[in-house]
C-alpha cells in the first residue's frame, strides 16, 4: 500500500529532517512554508513593555508518498530530528494514498514511486 506522510515541524528542524530522510534513503519530499498552532494556541511576546498573542506561529510541512514498509522508519527518523522535548515540536500524519500517477512516464503505483538510489532500492540491493 502507499501511505503518504505529513509532518509539521519547527522551521529550525528542517536541515536536520532533510538531512536524516537522505541518509535512509527517502530522496522524495515536497516542503511548504505555513503558518499554524497547536495545543498551545500560540506563543505570548513581549516587546518594549507590551504582550501580545502571537497565534499563528511559522512552521515547515514536509509531505512524504511512500511504500507502507517506509513509513516506521520515516517517522523514526523525523521524530529523531526534530524532538526537542518542548511544546511546538510538530505532529506527523500517516494516511493511505489511493493511487499515485507519474505523469512523464505514465507510471502508476509503486513503480512511480521510485528513485535511484532511495529507500525501496537500497531494500533491494541488500
Amino acid at each position: 500500500m502507499t501511505m503518504k506522510i505529513e509532518a509539521i515541524i519547527r522551521e529550525d528542524a528542517l536541515q536536520r529532517v532533510k538531512d536524516g530522510l537522505r541518509e535512509v534513503g527517502i530522496v522524495g519530499m515536497n516542503i511548504f512554508e505555513i503558518r499554524g498552532h497547536g495545543r498551545q494556541g500560540g506563543i505570548d511576546q513581549a516587546w518594549r513593555g507590551t504582550t501580545s498573542k502571537m497565534d499563528l506561529l511559522p512552521k515547515i510541512q514536509v509531505n512524504i508518498v511512500l511504500s507502507e514498509q517506509n513509513v516506521e522508519k520515516t517517522i523514526e527518523t523525523i521524530v529523531k530530528a526534530s524532538r526537542t522535548g518542548k511544546e511546538g515540536d510538530g505532529i506527523i500524519f500517516v494516511s493511505p494514498i489511493a493511487d499515485v500517477v507519474r505523469i512523464r512516464t505514465g507510471e502508476r503505483g509503486h513503480e512511480a514511486l521510485k528513485y535511484p538510489d532511495d529507500i525501496d532500492a537500497r531494500r533491494v540491493a541488500r
